[in-house]
């Protein structure tokens, strides 16, 4: 006799395991902006959890049983489906600035900090080149141990250092600014000017010690945050004042799908 009672079949029982190997992961990078303690623990966690991982699955895969449901006794959820609201345009913009204004933006806003800076250097210690030999000192091994009177004097090696890491990083930022500003309400222009800077200058300020001990032990907090906010308002304004660009969230599904094409303006229809 043939039961019709619903078989159960084996499938892979549930581990706790992967996820904790994210939360080690992160800690282990978390450890390298705040304190090497807390790299440790996620070193003890990333080996406690990978052994438990591992007796999940060898020598025989953990399995729980799951029993089946006929196809003939399924039905349909009577619950109607959300539909997204139209703020999610605030998260997937129908718009976008292009990234060459981003590139333009990251250039001009660099040029403004630059300026805070140099007068910043006149001020502090009457020179021009002492904070670009601080902005090299973290390449340049000479500019590293170098005292304040050597920073005050122009340094080729400096120059061209602190020129190419002053640049490539106010052009990445220029890139963020443009992608990132379509992606919130009105205001967000100034408010990213002023805003980002300060969160910007909190993140230098918990790994600078490692990226670049000199600048570290001599930099004055109160400029560099006002080159921040130079930078963030300069950038900002400009990427903001360039047109829009629109993404294939103006399109019709079947378009966004590549499953229709567009139709050309004179191509008749047939009816």
């Amino acid at each position: 006799m043939i039961s019709d009672s619903p078989k159960p079949i084996m499938v892979p029982a549930p581990t706790p395991w992967p996820f904790a190997v994210a939360l080690a992961i992160t800690l282990i990078f978390a450890g390298v902006v705040t304190h090497i303690v807390v790299s440790i623990t996620g070193v003890i966690v990333l080996l406690r959890s990978g052994i438990g991982w591992w007796f999940d699955v060898l020598p025989a895969q953990r399995e729980e049983p799951v029993t089946t449901v006929p196809a003939d006794e399924i039905t349909a959820s009577p619950r109607a489906v959300d539909r997204l609201a139209p703020s999610h345009r605030k998260q997937i913009p129908v718009e976008v600035h292009p990234y060459s204004t981003g590139f333009t933006g990251g250039l001009v806003g660099g040029a403004a900090m630059a300026i805070v800076a140099v007068i910043f250097g006149l001020i502090s210690e009457h020179s021009i080149w002492y904070p670009v030999n601080l902005l090299a000192a973290g390449v340049v091994p000479s500019l590293a141990s170098a005292s304040v009177e050597q920073l005050r004097h122009f340094s080729q090696p400096g120059l061209i250092a602190g020129i190419l890491a002053h640049g490539t990083i106010s052009i990445l930022v220029g890139l963020l600014y443009a992608v990132s500003l379509p992606m919130f309400p009105r205001g967000a222009t100034w408010r990213s000017g002023l805003l980002t800077p300060v969160l910007w200058s909190g993140l230098v300020a918990a790994t600078l010690w490692t990226i670049n001990p000199t600048l570290n032990a001599r930099i004055d907090w109160g400029w560099f945050v006002a080159s921040q906010i130079a930078y963030g308002l300069a950038a900002s304004h400009v990427i903001a004042r360039t047109a829009k660009i629109a993404t294939m969230q103006n399109l019709p599904l079947l378009e966004r799908a590549g499953i229709e094409g567009q139709r050309e303006p004179n191509e008749n229809v047939d009816l």
